[in-house]
């Protein structure tokens, strides 16, 4: 892999809001959008249920899981196998050391929980290593601090809702919602740059 500092910022363009959009465009930013509103969506489904011992867990976790695999099939045809697979893998790791995190929270396992934002925040930065590799149009520092905002927040949702501060959750989590569609935005932008996508 590259030294994730080797790209210029190449101030991408706001593709996403320009009045002239292929098809290509509209179907990788609507896919996009979808699928961060489905990521974020999930997770908190998945730390409520941590919170409240809710008996759907199990299933709300299997779906939120499925996230990583619909990203993949996002990749697959611009990037093959291998890379879709990684990625997947990554996002994978990213939402199950979230959920292990927010349950090492619940139990007051404090070694346990510091451990697993170590874990959470060394993949955010593989992640961003990973996307600024495969894709020049994306730069190492503006996706890592995209990332580690989301995780950020994602920690501070966690945090009120195990602290049973649900109004401030939900503030947190408008937040959360703002900056995973300016994700899908990057998305969608970086895959043009790279593709033309016309």
């Amino acid at each position: 892999m590259t030294n994730c500092d080797e790209h210029g910022d190449l101030g991408l363009p706001s593709k996403a809001n320009s009045c002239c959009l292929s098809e290509m465009e509209l179907y990788l930013n609507d896919k996009f959008r979808l699928l961060w509103e489905q990521h974020i969506y999930w997770t908190r489904m998945v730390i409520l249920g941590i919170a409240f011992k809710s008996p759907d867990l199990k299933y709300t976790t299997n779906r939120l899981l499925r996230n990583a695999t619909d990203f993949a099939k996002v990749f697959l045809p611009f990037y093959g196998d291998s890379v879709a697979s990684e990625f997947k893998n990554l996002i994978h790791d990213h939402l199950t050391i979230a959920a292990e995190l927010v349950t090492t929270a619940k139990a007051g396992d404090s070694e346990a929980m510091e451990d697993s934002e170590k874990r959470w925040y060394g993949n955010a930065n593989e992640i961003a290593c990973f996307l600024t590799h495969i894709n020049h149009c994306w730069t190492y520092p503006s996706v890592k601090a995209m990332w580690f905002e989301h995780l950020d927040l994602t920690k501070e949702e966690a945090v009120a809702i195990l602290n049973k501060k649900y109004n401030r959750s939900i503030q947190v989590f408008g937040k959360i919602e703002n900056l995973a569609l300016r994700m899908a935005d990057d998305f969608t932008n970086a895959f043009v740059c790279q593709f033309g996508c016309k």
